[in-house]
């Protein structure tokens, strides 16, 4: 009995003992590091399978803040912000309609045939370039495998049946009335999901959500209006200069060159010229280099004309940053992303030259410091001058 009682105590005790060691932050440090995980594991679920709501949504945001201009100025005009936010839809709408009246079948017609005619237009420019430059690039059936019986296999592997396009059709529809519902009531309750939001702070961070509010919509809405209105430009214009010197397929390539070269960073110019530049010169091998010749001179002139004049008070986004910005958007959130990761970070960029602070380098400071004193130090280079400087102050400066 009392060995067994021994055993009981000391046992009691070594637990007590234990207890006693362990610090009393490490069981409430467990549970939030369990926590934490737990959460990491939820926000990476949501993220995963919410991906494409929230590129919708920052796409509606997007197109909400593009129009915002133009439903404050109807706005201050006396028009309903409701009722100016449905007429700026509405003339869009038709818009695109008109678009699609005037140009649609003759767009359908061109792009199918541009499909059609864009392996051969490889393979002549291709085996062109191998007879007049001496390369060795690939011809024929080895460039693009290409072949009626491939098409037919993969238009048999890839379309769906009738059920799968009624239900794609149906989705289509679903998100395009999702994302006009949200871009509605974005742009009509603006001034009033802001005054919410800032109702949840106090005053000084109110005036900081409001600036952040104002310079976002500001910077993010002028970018993608300039953007457009270049694309625009830029798009006519090409159109206009193919259907002079008789390049085919001149509105499809026009609206690529369009978007392609305002939307895509840094590589987007050349990507752009480079599919008309294909096309005309399988025609015509000199096309190919008034194409280009075009390219470069509207290019060019877009730099230093067009460009500073419509987007002076748009925020300017460093070429790598642009195009990082696209390929870390397009991982994130697919084709939306890449499509508003540049506007976004423009919105950053200029929230970060609002607060942010700039210093002076050290090194420019001591340089300019350097720079004044050799300003204000009297300079002798000359007999006459330092006879002078010698009679004035009764010695030789450079005995001092």
């Amino acid at each position: 009995m009392s060995e067994d009682g021994g055993q009981a105590e000391g046992t009691g005790s070594a637990g007590r003992i234990g207890s006693r060691d362990a610090p009393r932050w490490l069981r409430p440090a467990i549970f939030y590091v369990l926590l934490a995980v737990a959460a990491y594991q939820m926000s990476g679920w949501l993220f995963h399978n919410l991906r494409g709501f929230l590129g919708l949504l920052f796409l509606a945001w997007l197109f909400s803040i593009t129009i915002e201009p133009v439903v404050d100025w109807m706005a201050s005009r006396g028009v309903r912000r409701g009722a100016a936010t449905g007429l700026v839809l509405f003339a869009l709408f038709v818009a695109a309609i008109g678009f699609l009246a005037l140009f649609g079948t003759l767009l359908a017609q061109q792009l199918a045939q541009l499909l059609k005619a864009l392996p051969g237009a490889l393979s002549s420019v291709t085996e062109w370039s191998n007879r007049v430059l001496d390369t060795d690039f690939a011809t024929g059936d080895d460039l693009i495998h290409l072949t009626p019986d491939t098409i037919r296999d993969l238009a048999q592997r890839f379309t769906p049946g009738v059920l799968g396009v009624l239900s794609s059709l149906l989705g289509v529809v679903f998100q395009m009335l999702t994302l006009l519902l949200f871009v509605f009531y974005m742009s009509a309750q603006g001034p009033t999901l802001r005054r919410t939001i800032s109702s949840w702070f106090p005053a000084r961070q109110q005036r900081v959500i409001s600036t952040v509010w104002e310079i976002s919509v500001e910077k993010t809405g002028g970018y993608m209006v300039s953007r457009l209105i270049l694309a625009a430009v830029s798009a006519v214009s090409t159109g206009v200069f193919l259907v002079l010197i008789g390049v085919p397929y001149w509105l499809p390539l026009a609206l690529w060159t369009g978007v392609v070269s305002q939307f895509v960073p840094t590589l987007g110019t050349y990507l752009a010229i480079a599919l008309p530049a294909i096309i005309a010169a399988a025609a015509q091998p000199m096309d190919g280099v008034w194409v280009v010749a075009f390219g470069t001179v509207y290019q060019q002139v877009e730099n230093y004309i067009l460009h500073p004049r419509i987007t002076s008070r748009t925020v300017s986004i460093h070429p790598a940053v642009a195009f990082g910005s696209v390929i870390v958007g397009a991982s994130l959130f697919g084709a939306v992303g890449a499509l508003i990761s540049v506007p976004v970070v423009a919105a950053i960029q200029a929230l970060v030259e609002t607060y942010g602070r700039r210093y002076e380098l050290v090194a420019d400071e001591a340089q300019a410091g350097e720079a004044r004193a050799d300003e204000r130090r009297p300079e002798v280079t000359s007999v006459e001058q330092r006879e002078h400087a010698r009679d004035e102050k009764g010695r030789d400066p450079e005995d001092q």
